[in-house]
């Protein structure tokens, strides 16, 4: 194991005080003895399900479009094949704001597609629908990323003996080369929902703060803490960092693997 310089210590421990000291100020400040009520409160229970309903709704989009997007980034060599791999990053280090702005701009009633949408009845923003989109847009990344890596360090000797043997590609991908691949399936789609579920910038900016529609609990926790209620802010912050934390001890190292 390779000793290191006596300075990085102390540059170490400060990175992690960085991290690691606000989340104990939310730890410090939770109001334990009445946190169940501000959870069992029903504006909060409702927040929590629509966050549910959209984060799942969203991840389950991810899936669907995300399988095929990775495979042809993995497996298929084509002009532009670089610039879509950006385009797939953009929603990982584009302000979540800007990617709202950027979906009313396209989607929105007068947007580039979303007139078109709205000349036969389809409205997608300040709609629970239009929520899910969002959240799918910056979620949607995760998987993608995840999923193409797996597939790139496939043996795919396996699936040529599966060809071999007379099996069709369609039988291919869904019995030799999406079972390979499963437990990054896995790890995607739950990283794409945390992110989804977390979601707030792009959400707001495109789908509005409406409650019972559009307010998802890191809505609610905003309109909490900007009203002072501040007990139920934090606790409800603590609900979502519990839910992150879950997520990455239980993937532990294998998104980061991936890469």
């Amino acid at each position: 194991m390779t000793r290191p310089p006596r300075a990085v210590w102390p540059l170490a421990v400060l990175a992690v005080a960085v991290l690691a000291v606000p989340l104990a100020g939310l730890l410090w400040r939770v109001p334990w003895a009445s946190a169940w009520g501000e959870v069992a409160d029903p504006a909060a229970r409702d927040a929590l399900r629509l966050s549910l309903v959209t984060s799942l709704s969203a991840t389950a989009l991810a899936i669907v479009l995300g399988i095929p997007l990775a495979w042809v980034q993995a497996r298929v060599a084509y002009p532009g094949r670089s610039v879509v791999r950006a385009l797939t990053m953009v929603p990982m280090v584009l302000p979540p704001v800007v990617g709202g702005v950027a979906l009313l701009l396209a989607l929105g009633r007068r947007g580039l597609v979303g007139q078109h949408l709205d000349a036969v009845g389809v409205q997608l923003p300040f709609h629970t629908s239009g929520a899910i989109l969002a959240e799918a847009f910056v979620a949607m990344p995760f998987f993608v990323l995840t999923v193409e890596a797996a597939l790139r360090s496939v043996d795919t000797r396996l699936e040529d003996a599966a060809r071999t043997l007379g099996a069709s590609p369609g039988r291919v991908f869904w019995r030799v080369t999406l079972p390979l691949v499963r437990p990054s399936l896995v790890a995607g789609a739950v990283l794409a929902w945390a992110r989804a579920l977390g979601e707030f910038g792009a959400t707001i900016t495109f789908a509005g703060n409406l409650a019972g529609r559009t307010q998802t609990l890191p809505l609610f926790v905003y309109v909490r803490l900007e009203s002072g209620d501040q007990d139920a802010a934090i606790v409800l912050s603590l609900v979502l960092l519990v839910v992150s934390l879950g997520v990455l001890v239980g993937l532990r190292d294998r998104w980061l693997r991936a890469f």
